[in-house]
């Protein structure tokens, strides 16, 4: 395989990574958080706390995980 196209994988996969970031901040951070302030959901804060603190968590570091893969592109 070429570079190019090696690059352009690199490129997909890490598009990949931060899209499911970007998933799970919207659906673990602030779908929970509309709801709660909607009142359409009656979780606890504490447990609201923690669940917007876990997805946050996961969203950055699979962002995390896509910049870390775009490392392997060459020149």
């Amino acid at each position: 395989m070429n570079k190019a196209a090696r690059n352009e994988r690199i490129k997909i996969t890490a598009t990949w990574f931060n899209g499911a970031a970007v998933a799970a901040l919207a659906v673990g951070c602030f779908a929970p958080i509309v709801a709660f302030v909607t009142s359409t959901a009656h979780i606890p804060l504490r447990n609201l706390n923690l669940l917007v603190r876990a997805r946050f968590f996961l969203s950055v570091s699979l962002h995390w995980a896509a910049r870390k893969v775009l490392r392997g592109i060459e020149e």
